[in-house]
């Protein structure tokens, strides 16, 4: 345990491009690498707290860097209080507005910063909030993109022989039959025991996504349908919530727990789930579970597997984690899975550790 309080000395951020083992297709488009920014956040105790966010395509990543960097100056010599760095970033970026690539940079500063103090304490970041490592049920987002239903059964019956008892199908196809022979394709293959997710990747309009979700409540045995329609459309997620009986899942996009508060009142989704860097890393997130347990409602996550192992620990309505190997390759210790459950190390943080090797072959 290091004597607190602790600063912040520096931020450094550096890009990097991991070849995905799985390239991912959907229907917004195909994501063959993970372009991903790195963050270490000094401190002037000799603790790096680390986190890394998510490009989606590496020509985004200059952005980010330079708001992070940009943020770091502000931050630069303040005491290591993640609320107290976050409340500070807010009001610098009042008027330009905390969305989209700004939220990401703040998120990135904010879930180092928890990872240090949780270092600094000498516990995992599950702990240092109050809750303990446990295991979360996990489902395989790896894979199963738009693509033929040949394919598509050889891939699902691999993903589940790495451990898993649920995956994540990606719909969205121009022709509604082509989607439901995917779905049937599955289903088949998989059988009843293998827990089956289904995403729309925001393809559809509202009326079309209550005619392909009524074909899928038809067919059954769907856990839940992910972002049919654009995701900032809360009035017309709720039409389609009314009218189908399979659950709505959306929150992926949820800018900060200001949205997921608009999106819950409007009645849009049956089931959330926030994305680490776009709800405000772990200070965002916290926020967002207590909204989700006041309105009943549960809450899984969105990519970024290591840190919403502890995330989910701490979340009171926890649901599901989605699982994607993205970071693996740079990670000296990549987590494991155990029976389709992940969790969180006892390494005192988030237990990520770069590969310094690695980071030199992947880096931009």
């Amino acid at each position: 345990m290091h004597k607190l309080p602790l600063k912040v000395r520096s931020v450094q951020v550096r890009a990097v491009a991991a070849t995905m083992k799985r390239p991912l297709a959907t229907s917004t488009g195909a994501v063959r690498e993970a372009a991903l920014l790195l963050v270490d956040l000094q401190t002037d105790g000799g603790i790096a707290g680390r986190s890394y966010l998510f490009g989606i395509g590496r020509h985004n990543l200059a952005p980010i860097a330079r708001l992070v960097e940009a943020m770091a100056e502000m931050v630069k010599g303040e005491e290591l209080a993640p609320l107290e760095l976050e409340r500070k970033l807010r009001a610098r970026y009042t008027l330009l507005g905390v969305h989209n690539i700004v939220l990401f940079a703040m998120s990135g500063i904010d879930m180092a910063a928890w990872d240090a103090l949780a270092q600094a304490q000498g516990l995992p970041l599950a702990r240092l909030l109050g809750a303990a490592p446990r295991p979360i049920p996990a489902y395989n987002s790896n894979g199963l993109g738009i693509l033929p239903v040949k394919d598509l059964e050889r891939e699902a019956v691999a993903l589940v022989e790495e451990g898993f008892h649920a995956v994540k199908l990606r719909l969205g196809r121009p022709d509604a039959a082509e989607d439901m022979e995917a779905l049937r394709a599955l289903k088949r293959v998989l059988g009843p025991k293998i827990v089956l997710m289904v995403d729309f990747n925001q393809a559809l309009s509202v009326a079309e996504a209550i005619r392909r979700g009524r074909m899928i409540d038809a067919e059954g045995g769907v856990h839940w349908i992910e972002e049919p329609v654009r995701a900032d459309d809360f009035a017309g997620c709720a039409r389609v919530a009314r009218e189908l009986a399979t659950p709505i899942q959306i929150g992926e996009n949820f800018m900060g727990p200001e949205q997921m508060a608009q999106a819950l009142a409007a009645g849009a989704c049956d089931y959330v789930m926030p994305d680490a860097q776009r709800i405000g890393g772990v200070t965002g997130w916290l926020r967002a579970a207590a909204l989700a347990q006041a309105a009943g409602v549960e809450m899984s996550s969105h990519l970024f597997p290591e840190a919403s192992a502890h995330l989910l620990a701490a979340t009171p309505t926890c649901h599901w984690l989605e699982f994607v190997d993205w970071a693996e390759p740079l990670l000296a210790e990549p987590f494991r899975l155990s029976n389709g459950h992940l969790v969180a190390p006892e390494r005192p943080g988030l237990g990520m550790t770069w590969d310094e090797k690695a980071l030199a072959r992947y880096a931009l």
